[in-house]
């Protein structure tokens, strides 16, 4: 029971702090934009992760599966390779301000959303850890869907920048591939102002 509540208790304050982190990104990034689908879908996500966390800490089993719980553990790293390649550039919300320097490097080198990848994993691999198999597979459904909504409006709104297209039209948008990895030129990159947010 302490290893359940100990691992919902870090994850709960991991998105504490990262709600938080995102506010101040938002406030500092100037003129942006935020798609319709992105700003319904918000509260839901909010919800759907709050939920996962708070079920889990309640029902689950206090004797935890350890290949899902290693695979928990295992996306913190991806997660923080993905905050430190965006840096003040990320938030929750996809707001995308207009003098964002596109992101190409880090785990951006492979995919267009590595954060909703570590998104995904977590939320199955948490309840799953605990012996929650039906809301392992809730939370992956109502995740896709939310994402369904959101991810096209905010490439739509990302295809804007300059960079972004001849970087990430080939590349997948979750899941690498062998192979797709291409390298952007300089030139594509002009200088701009000071990083804005952007998130995945």
């Amino acid at each position: 029971m302490l290893t359940r509540l100990a691992v919902c208790a870090a994850m709960g304050g991991a998105r504490l702090g990262e709600l938080a982190w995102s506010r101040r990104n938002i406030a500092a990034s100037g003129t942006a934009r935020e798609g319709v689908w992105s700003r319904r879908t918000y509260p839901l996500m909010v919800a759907l992760h709050a939920g996962v966390i708070g079920v889990t800490a309640v029902r689950g089993s206090s004797r935890p599966r350890r290949l899902p719980l290693v695979a928990l553990l295992a996306a913190q790293p991806l997660r923080l390779w993905v905050l430190a390649t965006l840096g003040r550039r990320w938030n929750t919300r996809a707001v995308v301000a207009e003098s964002t320097q596109v992101a190409t490097g880090g785990p951006y080198r492979f995919v267009r959303h590595p954060n909703y990848t570590v998104v995904a994993l977590e939320l199955t691999a948490l309840p799953l850890a605990f012996r929650l198999p039906g809301l392992a597979l809730a939370a992956f459904l109502a995740n896709a869907l939310l994402l369904t909504l959101r991810v096209r409006e905010e490439e739509a709104l990302l295809d804007d920048l300059p960079g972004y297209r001849p970087h990430f039209t080939n590349l997948p948008r979750f899941v690498p591939r062998p192979g797709r990895s291409p390298r952007i030129s300089s030139a594509a990159l002009l200088p701009l102002t000071a990083p804005r947010p952007v998130s995945r």
